[in-house]
């Protein structure tokens, strides 16, 4: 008689494996110290505006900023590329295909470091076109063109950092990038007024100093964390033949690309959105620009859980995609959908209990437009709320990847909804329209968003096509490679 037929045995258990455990614990534990990484950065730039207004002065101030508007329209695109990259590096770990998510690791890097080296380059030539096209004042462009060129010479470095920070969230790792965001917050922060000032032997250098100290924090923390990562022998690290990965792949390259710059527009529609509205707000008058000046320095903290949940809920949906547990998606959203009500409810509730004390400190205590701002912060406010729904909806779709979706809504919800209700309502309503028009396009947006996830099939999305027989060849000892069935 023939032997019985043994059950396979289950497949191993990797690092990072964010589909197993209950689903509620495993994405608190994953989204926290991405938010925490989210806080840290903006920490960063807060430090540094503080800086570069106190040692240098206002024009030094302006030129920051107008030069930060051209790099945040740069970074939108590596941010799209790098969620891309991590939609399917989550998936592939997810299936434990290891060789296919270095692969994808690998193209990711490659393409956006000859990307960023030509972005570069352009950059650092049409920085004075780019400048005047921004209106600059006169007195800030000569400060703001050495700042912007500096900048882009170290965009190489910092877009592949971006890549390799969201690289390793694929894997369910949210801690690595933590710990090196942390590494760039400290050092920037205490080399600024060193590279300012001239402190010590540290000649004066004016604002070339505060993209020095930037410069600097950033390839100091990156070579620090690439350094981390082949010690600890983390999973993304190449090694030997892995480093032709390097040299994009078609099929990788196609997925990065054609699901990357959707994702990636995503940002510029609302950047642009928030441009338009600035223009309306100036409208108001100065203690109305002021105020929102103020409230906006609050929103960019409130909208940190949602942003960080619904980052954290495409990275888990991606490997439950992976791994072919697709009935569990659903529980994976109810997860995201719970947690951001918990934490973007909390930190708006705070906020609008203690606003005052933390608005002072922007506009001063004597200040009339404190009380424009609690009252814009009590109109507005709660819509991010509502904005994190839309996002944990959004994030799942994009994990199966559905791109263009989500950026539909976005633009609809933020032009023809926003904008709409703005100038419907602005003869009765006045500048409230402006700080109403925040709720009413969260609440469109979420509107689309629930119709979309539950009456489209964005499951039918198919990602990228089937593994070649050479991507599964190399899975570490694990299990071969597999990756989201055709639907």
């Amino acid at each position: 008689m023939s032997d019985p037929i043994e059950p396979a045995a289950p497949p191993p258990e990797i690092r990072g494996d964010l589909t197993q455990g209950p689903i509620p614990r495993t994405l608190l534990m994953f989204a926290v110290p991405a938010l925490l990484t989210n806080i840290l950065q903006s920490l960063s730039g807060t430090v540094n505006a503080i800086w570069v207004g106190r040692l240098i002065g206002e024009e030094a101030l302006a030129a920051t900023a107008n030069a930060n508007i051209v790099m945040f329209l740069v970074a939108s695109m590596a941010f799209g590329f790098g969620m891309a990259a991590t939609v399917l590096i989550g998936q592939r770990w997810g299936a434990r295909n290891i060789d296919g998510a270095r692969r994808t690791f690998g193209t990711a890097v490659g393409f956006c470091a000859l990307l960023m080296v030509l972005i570069a380059a352009i950059g650092f030539a049409l920085a004075p076109a780019l400048l005047r096209a921004l209106a600059t004042p006169g007195g800030a462009y000569p400060l703001a063109l050495i700042y912007l060129r500096l900048i882009f010479l170290s965009m190489p470095f910092g877009m592949i950092s971006i890549i390799l920070s969201m690289g390793l969230r694929g894997t369910g790792d949210a801690k690595t990038p933590l710990i090196f965001m942390g590494v760039t917050v400290l050092i920037d922060a205490v080399l600024n007024p060193v590279f300012i000032a001239g402190i010590g032997p540290v000649p004066e250098m004016g604002i070339a100093g505060s993209a020095t100290a930037t410069i600097v924090a950033s390839m100091t923390s990156f070579v620090a964390m690439v350094i981390y990562v082949y010690r600890r022998d983390l999973p993304l690290r190449l090694r030997g033949r892995e480093l032709r990965y390097l040299v994009p792949a078609r099929a990788e390259l196609g997925f990065i690309v054609s699901k990357g710059l959707p994702m990636g527009a995503q940002m510029l529609v609302m950047s642009a959105a928030g441009i338009i509205l600035v223009g309306l707000v100036n409208r108001e008058g100065l203690m109305t620009t002021a105020a929102y000046g103020a409230t906006m320095q609050l929103f960019t903290y409130i909208q940190m859980p949602a942003m960080a949940i619904g980052g954290a809920v495409s990275a888990m949906a991606a490997q439950y995609i992976g791994a072919g547990k697709w009935n569990d998606l659903h529980a994976v959203t109810r997860a995201g959908l719970l947690l951001n009500l918990a934490f973007t409810g909390m930190m708006t509730l705070a906020l609008l209990l203690f606003d005052r004390p933390v608005l002072e400190l922007f506009l001063g205590p004597d200040s009339p437009a404190v009380d424009i701002a609690r009252h814009i912060q009590l109109l507005a406010s709660w819509n991010f709320v509502i904005f994190g729904v839309l996002m944990v909806y959004t994030a799942t779709m994009r994990a199966a990847g559905a791109v263009w979706v989500p950026l539909l809504i976005m633009g609809l919800a933020v032009f023809p909804a926003r904008l709409g209700f703005y100038y419907a309502t602005y003869d009765w309503l006045g500048a409230d329209s402006l700080w109403l028009s925040y709720p009413f396009s969260a609440m469109s947006g979420l509107i689309l968003g629930w119709l979309f996830y539950y009456r489209w099939n964005w499951r039918g999305e198919q990602p990228i096509g089937p593994r070649t027989a050479e991507e599964g060849s190399h899975t570490d000892g694990l299990v071969a490679g597999r990756m989201t069935p055709d639907l």
